[in-house]
């Protein structure tokens, strides 16, 4: 990372308030309710995009969606607030579950009372197998390949829910967990609203949509009908604050109670100066992983592929970004999943193998790469890694975008090389499912994120999906990580956790360990001093 002379520091702190103006909040009148309602408990958060996705659960991976649609929805199970330990999964909308013998039909029983945000009324049935079918429509949602092993679902009565999978997956419970096609909608707010969910948003959780201003925030409130009783919290105000130095300079001014911080240490610890600031860092950690495009030349030969594994050094990266912030991952799997493993092949840094692999593969000169990438994320850490290829006779030229069209270019398989983040369900399937099963390949009907095309475990992973042994099933998912791994269909770097700043007035009202949105949960116990 360049660390910014003195005069430019100054610059940036100038450029800083400008930004903070031009994406500013409500004002205090505002976010207040100018002065009539001085008891009201407004917490003021600063997320690092320009502007939402989408508030349509189904439709959005983007962590600053992901962030605030825990606030609002609700699934029929969820993690308790600050984990994500699969053992520990417990009712939401459901109030209990069974599963058949061979556990193939998962039935529901909803709790009682349970309400929509607003005059939408109590969950039914109908609104759950409405919800879970429109999860798995690729139409409707971003997540529809998560629910191919859905045979049917059903309501049995206005209580009662039937999953009947074709096969078994790893975790059903994982699929209708509160998250992501895990959500509950409600059936008509979402037909009222023409597919423009966005502007409806209802859900079941502890707070409902107020208002939404493009480019500005999106205020929520409340819920007053919540089943575990209404948030201790009136207000919550998500401002779009892109700038990192703005969100820093809308603390220190008393303008935000919690924001997106930096996965840096050196900003961890040059924090942690500020009064009243407590630094979180948090779970799941998100596997770094530079995707090798096998469709595109020249990353179709392996031994190019091998190349670029070679010319990496994951210990320069774990000390540029941080110890307290990531671990090293020698896998495909981000580490603690169920299924992950650590014996996979492993290409230690040889710059000088890389240049002799390169010419092997006919490239005596090295070669030239164009790689899209986001103006958000990862832009600094680009800079080492060009240097760590430049050192391997590979160039990379590299094309910063908007972080929305980053999104959509690379799923039309225009970069050559993919730096992508992200975490899933804590299971090893979804992530082997979702970023190397060819199934999920751009350009198929089916297309997730594997943005390798890679082809080389398909039967492992379909075959560890519907394995009823664990023990063959965690062999299964061994196996697929190693064929990955020693294909260098993607060279994993590093995992990195969460990090987050809280004003020390706000108090989550639990632990947090770990959260699935990938920002802390607001809770009806959570309280702003």
């Amino acid at each position: 990372m360049k660390i910014a002379p003195t005069w430019r520091a100054g610059l940036l702190a100038a450029a800083a308030i400008v930004a903070l103006a031009a994406h500013a909040g409500p004002s205090d009148a505002q976010t207040a309710g100018a002065q009539t309602a001085p008891a009201q408990s407004v917490v003021r958060v600063g997320i690092h995009g320009a502007d939402i996705g989408s508030l349509d659960p189904h439709m959005s991976a983007q962590t600053i969606d992901n962030v605030i649609h825990a606030w609002i929805y609700g699934g029929l199970v969820r993690f308790p607030a600050g984990t994500i330990d699969p053992s520990r999964i417990e009712p939401d909308i459901a109030e209990s579950w069974t599963k058949s013998p061979d556990g193939l039909v998962w039935t529901f029983t909803l709790r009682p009372g349970v309400k929509f945000h607003g005059a939408y009324g109590e969950v039914t049935a109908d609104d759950v197998v409405y919800s879970l079918k429109r999860a798995g429509n690729p139409k409707t949602s971003a997540f529809s390949s998560d629910f191919k092993s859905f045979d049917k679902v059903e309501a049995v009565d206005p209580r009662t829910v039937r999953i009947t999978l074709k096969t078994p997956v790893p975790s059903l419970l994982g699929l209708v967990t509160a998250q992501r096609g895990g959500y509950v909608i409600s059936r008509k707010a979402d037909e009222e609203a023409g597919g423009q969910y966005t502007s409806k948003a209802i859900g079941t959780g502890p707070f409902q949509l107020e208002e939404y201003r493009s480019k500005q925030f999106v205020a929520l409130v409340a819920n007053p009908t919540y089943f575990r009783g209404r948030p201790k919290i009136d207000r919550v105000v998500y401002r779009f604050i892109p700038a990192n130095e703005s969100r820093d300079l809308a603390f220190r001014s008393g303008e935000l109670d919690l924001f997106y911080g930096r996965k840096d240490q050196r900003w961890v610890d040059r924090m942690k100066q500020t009064p009243g600031l407590a630094i979180e860092v948090f779970g799941p950690g998100e596997l770094r992983l530079i995707n090798l495009n096998t469709s595109m030349k020249p990353f179709d030969d392996i031994r190019v592929r091998q190349a670029v594994a070679h010319a990496i050094n994951r210990q320069d990266f774990v000390k540029f970004v941080g110890a307290d912030v990531v671990s090293p991952n020698p896998s495909v799997v981000p580490l603690g999943y169920l299924g992950y493993t650590d014996q996979v092949p492993r290409f230690e840094y040889d710059p000088e193998k890389s240049k002799h692999l390169l010419k092997e593969a006919g490239y005596p000169n090295g070669i030239t790469i164009k790689v899209l990438g986001s103006n958000r994320s990862f832009v600094e850490p680009y800079q080492l890694l060009q240097a760590q290829l430049a050192k391997a006779g590979i160039t990379m030229e590299l094309q910063l975008v908007e972080h929305t069209a980053w999104h959509a270019q690379i799923r039309q398989n225009l970069s050559a090389m993919v730096v992508y983040t992200a975490a899933r369900f804590p299971v090893a399937d979804i992530f082997l499912t979702q970023f190397f099963h060819s199934a999920s390949a751009p350009g198929k009907p089916t297309a997730v994120t594997n943005f390798s095309h890679c082809a080389v475990a398909d039967q492992e992973i379909d075959a560890a999906r519907v394995e009823q042994d664990p023990k063959r099933q965690l062999e299964l998912w061994h196996a697929a990580q190693k064929k990955i791994v020693e294909n260098v269909c993607a060279v994993p770097l590093f995992d990195e956790d969460q990090v987050w700043g809280r004003s020390t007035k706000l108090d989550f009202g639990h632990k947090l360990e770990a959260s699935i949105s990938f920002g802390p949960m607001l809770t009806e116990q959570s309280t702003l001093k």
